[in-house]
């Protein structure tokens, strides 16, 4: 809702109108039902803020439930990390913590009640003949020859099932709906099938476990859900959710309501891809910082009120659009621009000799911890006579708008003195290898009277007193605007990751993990919470500090809508 309370996307003015005509006595009562066989992405980011924002805003309530149909492919470690996620994202269950197997025994009388009332049956047929016999979108299906069984074989055959006498894949329990119906979805979907799988929660106390649109449906309903928000991929199950609330006896009728999912540039976003990035090796694990998992954002140094602000920023709407990753960046910075602490640090060096400079003697600076914040205050850094700056900062034949240093040029350097280049010094292969520079005294920053202004300002770090430190150039993950995952090596960018050993000024030698500072010139780092060891910081980089792809994105966009 916006400042005056009016509502700002269609969800919400369907929330605000149930509320308004008394519908579920004004209750608004929403949840998040992830599947516990991955990591969140964020994607997933968009679904939590929605789910949990909307009952915030209504003063209603939001379920953490996670839907365990599949032990096959669930594990606590999953559990763990999207409780992590949605925590950190800025949002709390309570004591609203839920699994659809808390309603396998109601679930399991509400598929004998549908049996009973001649709407449900036992198929034999196989996987793949189900799938032959269901038709396509243009030929209406076929009846499975099982289909007209008796009640009483039905039951008899639903509880042999529930008692392990048949193996996996050998029969089903079928909803009876319409086989020629053009919704797909109602031709007789899967309610149960067999899985001789210990689940995580439950033990060996099933071997028959439902299939999401009958779970996740009934678990709404049993819980008290007034509005299942989805995305649109659901929006031709809704017959069958509507159908389900229709034939079976439970205590509540949740609407269900679709919204465009969040597609991102230079992103993929299946957790079947994501998975085999991990398995794979493509990556150092879910929480790779090139991942699109929000453990990976939270890890490369991302904060959960920028990501809020991006959800904000794009909207809930009912049309799928792509979003530029750019926009995402762009927030991640409003954000870190604010928080973050200033520091010197320097990622490819090159040795400076300030040749009229004592060799003896260290001077130490007043630095701003922050340009414009100055409750952070300040900090001091040392100069001396041997000090390092990019190798960027200096070009031997530099074009005309190159402010920086060249031979015989002159640059401030940033809270100390204007230098000028006297000599450049290479090896035999001809390589710079160091500068020898003469300092202004008289224009210290800071001092009152910093006479003469040059056009360029550079970082630099004092060479006796720098630490080492690892870095972390994280990059896009892939090198294509809209990767599908079917070619990763085709798709892959080969220079996400970059590790260089860097000078840093001394201030950062001990900066505690999770800390956030921007290195002047060089973009926003993040002190690496896993590799990181006291003493010894790893910075990631969390973004750069402007976009450098957002020309490469719209011109990506623009060719795929001719396209």
């Amino acid at each position: 809702m916006d400042k005056e309370g009016t509502p700002t996307d269609f969800i919400r003015q369907i929330v605000a109108a149930d509320v308004a005509a008394g519908k579920n006595g004004g209750r608004v009562q929403t949840r998040f039902p992830p599947e516990p066989n991955g990591y969140l992405h964020i994607g997933h980011a968009k679904a939590i803020c929605v789910d949990f924002g909307i009952a915030e805003e209504f003063g209603g309530t939001c379920y953490l439930r996670f839907d365990d149909t599949n032990p096959t492919k669930e594990d606590e470690e999953y559990v763990e990390a999207i409780k992590r996620d949605v925590r950190w994202l800025g949002f709390d269950w309570g004591d609203r913590l839920t699994h659809a197997s808390d309603y396998f025994p109601q679930m399991y009388e509400l598929a004998v009640h549908l049996i009973r009332a001649g709407k449900a049956y036992v198929d034999h047929l196989s996987t793949e003949e189900i799938r032959e016999y269901r038709g396509t979108l243009t030929e209406p299906g076929r009846e499975s020859p099982y289909r007209n069984r008796s009640v009483e074989e039905n039951l008899e055959l639903f509880e042999r099932m529930r008692r392990g006498e048949f193996e996996e894949g050998e029969c089903v329990l079928r909803a009876k709906i319409d086989m020629a119906s053009p919704n797909i979805n109602l031709r007789d979907p899967p309610l149960y099938r067999i899985r001789k799988v210990p689940h995580q929660r439950t033990g060996t106390t099933w071997c028959i476990y439902p299939l999401y649109d009958f779970a996740h449906t009934l678990s709404d309903a049993l819980e008290g859900t007034t509005h299942s928000l989805c995305t649109l991929e659901f929006e031709d199950h809704r017959p069958l959710y509507e159908w389900f609330l229709d034939n079976l006896p439970v205590p509540h009728r949740p609407r269900q309501i679709e919204f465009s999912r969040l597609n991102l540039m230079y992103t993929q976003m299946s957790k079947r891809r994501l998975r085999q990035l991990v398995e794979e090796k493509h990556v150092e694990g879910w929480d790779d910082p090139r991942m699109p998992t929000l453990s990976g954002f939270r890890r490369r140094g991302y904060t959960p009120e920028s990501i809020r602000d991006f959800i904000r920023r794009i909207g809930v709407t009912k049309k799928e659009h792509m979003i530029e990753l750019g926009l995402l960046e762009s927030c991640i910075r409003d954000d870190l621009n604010v928080r973050a602490e200033r520091r010197f640090a320097v990622l490819d060096p090159l040795k400076i000799t300030i040749v009229n400079f004592p060799d003896d003697e260290v001077e130490w600076l007043e630095a701003a911890n922050h340009p414009s914040r100055s409750e952070l205050g300040t900090r001091t850094v040392p100069f001396s006579r041997e000090i390092l700056i990019e190798r960027s900062d200096f070009m031997e034949d530099p074009p005309k708008q190159f402010h920086r240093l060249k031979p015989g040029g002159e640059v401030r350097l940033r809270y100390a003195y204007i230098i000028k280049c006297e000599e450049v010094v290479k090896d035999a292969a001809g390589n710079v290898v160091e500068l020898k520079c003469s300092y202004d005294p008289t224009t210290r920053s800071g001092s009152g009277d910093e006479g003469r202004k040059v056009k360029g300002t550079i970082h630099w770090v004092s060479a006796r007193h720098a630490a080492r430190a690892e870095v972390r150039l994280y990059d896009r993950l892939f090198k294509v605007p809209f990767p599908t995952g079917e070619s990763l090596e085709d798709e892959l960018n080969p220079s996400s990751l970059e590790i260089v050993e860097a000078a840093v000024e001394p201030a950062l030698a001990d900066a505690p993990p999770e800390s956030h500072f921007q290195f002047e010139r060089n973009g926003y780092f993040f002190v690496d919470p896993v590799l990181s060891r006291p003493g010894k910081p790893v910075f990631n980089r969390t973004v750069t500090l402007r976009d450098s792809w957002a020309k490469l994105e719209k011109e990506a966009l623009s060719g795929a809508a001719q396209g």
